[in-house]
């Protein structure tokens, strides 16, 4: 094997190694005396077009949040009072508004009445027993200076009126028991409400003391708040209370009454507080409900809900700084209250804010306020769309080509 060719190929190899070494020492002198600047000292361009606006003082409401059940402020229990009669109407059903003193149901009246009828005639009996007695005594008086009867007989036939007028007053007493009977027949309402239960059956020989109906008094429901031992203190009576059952919508009440005693197991207290009476019914005894004491108000540091940006389960915001660049700023929220959202910690008051866009947003970058600067409170304010950055992602293949001569 010849060994000049080999040679000559190691030769030019180590030739063109020492010319390219050469190029890029001489380029390297040669960079900082160039006349372009490189591109990374050019101002950067704004990476978004935001709305800003300044954190606002305003009053915001103080509320204590609580659960509970709605249940009927008072339920009537209504029973026979009639003994061994048969039901022979039943006139409302369950969710039937009565008022009071209207016929819920009848009890079959024949035997009552034929009670009273013969209690009506021992009355008349006893009476014209009493008349022919109260004659007779009368008549022996007046015989009495005559010396026809003795002073014992006379006595005798007056002791006999006064019995005759007792055995009266008996039978009118009978008379009226019976009528009162009569009357148990028809069964009333005690009060106006709601018939919430109706366990009659019609045709059904029930005793007295039988419960017939349930009725929820007046048609009046309360909400029954379970609020910790803590917070008893922060309560009382006649405070205004939102409630919204979970069937929906919203009612207003007030607090009646909060509890004298705790539960012992789960440290929690009752309060009372009385709902609307609704028409429509859309509160239903059982159904669970939460709600809101209004607890008055106080003053608190704003912002739109939309200008907070969640990031690794932490709230933040962005603050503009004067030289137009933002500072991602961590803030611990209060209050929420329509749009406006309270800020405990970690601004300055009058601090101006990113409303639109800061999700888009990282620490240090710069925008550029829109024009129309938006109040914090105003909802009109859109999100712009993210504008483009054509110079932010070709800078590093642009400081590679700014680097040859």
């Amino acid at each position: 094997m010849n060994p000049f060719p080999l040679k000559r190929t190691l030769l030019v190899l180590l030739a063109v190694s020492l010319a390219a070494g050469a190029y890029f020492v001489i380029s390297a002198k040669r960079a900082p005396q160039g006349a372009a600047p490189a591109p990374a000292a050019a101002p950067g361009r704004p990476a978004l077009t935001v709305s800003v606006a300044r954190t606002q003082t305003v009053q915001l409401p103080i509320r204590l949040a609580a659960n509970g059940n709605i249940a009927a402020w008072q339920e009537a229990l209504v029973g026979a009072e009639s003994n061994g009669l048969r039901l022979s109407q039943l006139l409302v059903n369950v969710g039937d508004r009565v008022s009071a003193g209207q016929t819920l149901a009848v009890f079959a009246s024949d035997s009552v009445q034929a009670d009273v009828a013969q209690a009506r005639a021992s009355l008349l009996e006893a009476q014209a027993n009493a008349a022919e007695a109260v004659s007779n005594a009368e008549r022996a008086r007046t015989l009495q200076g005559s010396g026809a009867l003795s002073a014992q007989q006379i006595s005798q036939y007056a002791a006999s009126a006064q019995a005759a007028e007792a055995r009266v007053a008996a039978a009118r007493a009978a008379l009226k028991v019976q009528e009162l009977r009569a009357q148990q027949t028809t069964v009333l309402a005690p009060d106006a409400g709601i018939i919430s239960a109706r366990s009659a059956t019609l045709g059904a020989v029930v005793g007295t003391g039988t419960e017939l109906f349930r009725l929820i008094r007046q048609g009046r429901l309360e909400w029954r708040a379970e609020v910790t031992s803590a917070e008893l203190a922060r309560l009382r009576p006649g405070m205004r209370v939102s409630v919204q059952p979970v069937a929906g919508g919203e009612l207003q009440g007030r607090v009646r009454m909060i509890a004298p005693t705790v539960d012992p197991q789960t440290r929690s207290a009752l309060v009372y507080v009385d709902l609307p009476v609704q028409p429509q019914m859309q509160a239903r005894p059982g159904m669970f409900a939460r709600g809101e004491f209004d607890l008055g108000s106080s003053s608190a540091q704003t912002i739109a809900q939309r200008a907070l940006v969640v990031r690794d389960g932490f709230n933040y915001v962005f603050e503009l700084g004067p030289d137009q660049r933002v500072r991602q700023r961590k803030v611990q929220t209060g209050r929420l209250v329509g749009e406006q959202v309270e800020l405990l910690s970690g601004l300055t008051p009058d601090a101006s804010i990113v409303v639109s866009g800061a999700g888009f947003l990282n620490d240090g970058d710069l925008v550029r306020v829109a024009e129309a600067t938006p109040s914090a409170a105003s909802p009109a304010a859109s999100s712009p769309a993210p504008v483009p950055t054509p110079a932010a992602a070709p800078a590093a293949p642009a400081g590679k080509a700014g680097a040859k001569p």
